[in-house]
């Protein structure tokens, strides 16, 4: 077991003071820092702290995938880890974006190859062969637009912005099935000519002004929404099709799942995210950066889900809460040490052999595995190989600890 220091990434959208802190560094950044990598993903591996100086997780893992994976580990995904932990910190909107299923995810990057695109080219869309599910859960209050909403429900939005130059996109929405009307609508928005988008995001934009200015309230978050993704991306497409998806708020502790194909954006908030590893994303729109709508219109999911199906069941276990998730290559629980668990060591194995990643967002806890211990504060986080479980925890005062691990 060893201390695992995070690789930061610093992107346009982040915050220049959520990570900092969090971390215990000076406030604010120089610059804005977006994502902390918790992971072996060669793009940006995390780093052990050992005795002999740091090493890269990726590095360590592939000197001893049996020892850092285990065998049952080994034995699904190969001799790479299938997760990725981040800490994600949004102060602006992200890309519009979905992520491809397994078997796109190979085609893509196979037939990326093939036609000789780097990984790292800026155009390039498939940096791996993994699919990315991926699962949210916030620090702190966190806003975000996931899924296509259900078509009746969006046809009551368009209508109440009373914008004429709606009124054929309603009609498109309504004379077809849920799934059949979101695509016929999003495709349409997303490869309208520009002069088209210049005409109608101003009229959609005067709409929802129009509409917060009388008072009404049942779409107040989504008309905010728009107007300001309209301010930053004047001229996007993506600011309409923003209309056609559920706008979330979630509070500590709250989650989504979000699947292949399912179309989102975060628009601001602290949160941990658990991801298969993988670095593959699509871009439809809200974004200086590679957009390749043909590519993410095969990728999309147009089936409409609510807020609801997007929230995964939380099952509680001792001092644990286990966000349940379709996937295999992860697992993740929010591990609470408070009341009567504090003062006394308690156990934290996970049901299975495997590699662990524990990150500690609240308060002090000391860790102690088969090679040792060592105490976590906020910010902190543990790499804990599969050999060197089950782990215990002690806390003193209360605390808090998220722990990835591959599923069951």
């Amino acid at each position: 077991m060893e201390l695992l220091r995070g690789a930061l990434r610093t992107y346009a959208w982040g915050s220049r003071t959520a990570i900092a802190e969090f971390t215990g560094r000076a406030v604010p950044a120089a610059h804005p820092e977006a994502e902390l990598w918790f992971g072996a993903h060669p793009a940006d591996p995390a780093w052990l702290e050992t005795d002999d100086g740091e090493v890269s997780l990726l590095d360590a893992v592939t000197a001893d995938p049996e020892g850092q994976l285990g065998p049952g580990s080994r034995a699904r995904f190969g001799d790479v880890l299938p997760f990725l932990v981040k800490v994600l910190a949004a102060d602006e909107p992200l890309s519009l974006q979905a992520h491809p299923s397994a078997e796109q995810a190979v085609e893509g990057y196979l037939r990326e190859e093939r036609l000789g695109i780097p990984v790292n080219s800026p155009v390039r869309n498939y940096r791996d062969t993994s699919h990315k599910p991926e699962l949210l859960v916030a620090l702190a209050s966190f806003e975000a637009l996931a899924g296509f909403r259900q078509a009746p429900r969006t046809i009551e939005l368009l209508r109440a912005l009373a914008v004429s130059d709606l009124d054929p996109y309603i009609d498109l929405l309504n004379d077809q099935s849920d799934a059949d009307g979101l695509r016929a609508l999003f495709t349409t928005w997303i490869t309208a000519p520009q002069p088209d988008i210049d005409v109608l995001v101003p009229a959609v934009l005067d709409g929802a002004i129009h509409y917060i200015t009388s008072g009404a309230t049942e779409f107040a978050a989504e008309a905010k929404t728009v107007l300001e993704l309209g301010e930053r991306y004047p001229g996007d497409a993506g600011v309409l099709a923003a209309l056609l998806l559920n706008r979330i708020s979630l509070a500590p502790g709250e989650a989504i799942f979000v699947s292949a194909g399912n179309l989102h954006t975060y628009l601001r908030g602290f949160a941990v995210e658990v991801m298969a590893n993988s670095d593959n994303v699509l871009r439809g729109g809200l974004t200086p950066k590679h957009v390749d709508v043909p590519e993410l219109l095969r990728v999309l999911d147009f089936a409409p889900t609510t807020e609801a199906q997007l929230r995964p069941h939380v099952r509680r276990e001792g001092f644990g809460r286990v966000y349940e998730t379709p996937t295999d290559e992860f697992a993740v629980a929010l591990l609470t040490l408070d009341g009567d668990y504090l003062g006394h060591e308690v156990d934290a194995s996970c049901g299975h052999e495997g590699p662990q990643i524990l990150l500690c967002t609240e308060g002090r806890t000391t860790v102690h595995a088969k090679s040792g211990s060592l105490t976590l504060e906020r910010g902190m986080a543990a790499w804990v190989a599969a050999d060197d479980g089950p782990i215990r925890l002690v806390a003193a005062e209360p605390a808090k600890l998220f722990r990835a691990t591959v599923g069951l």
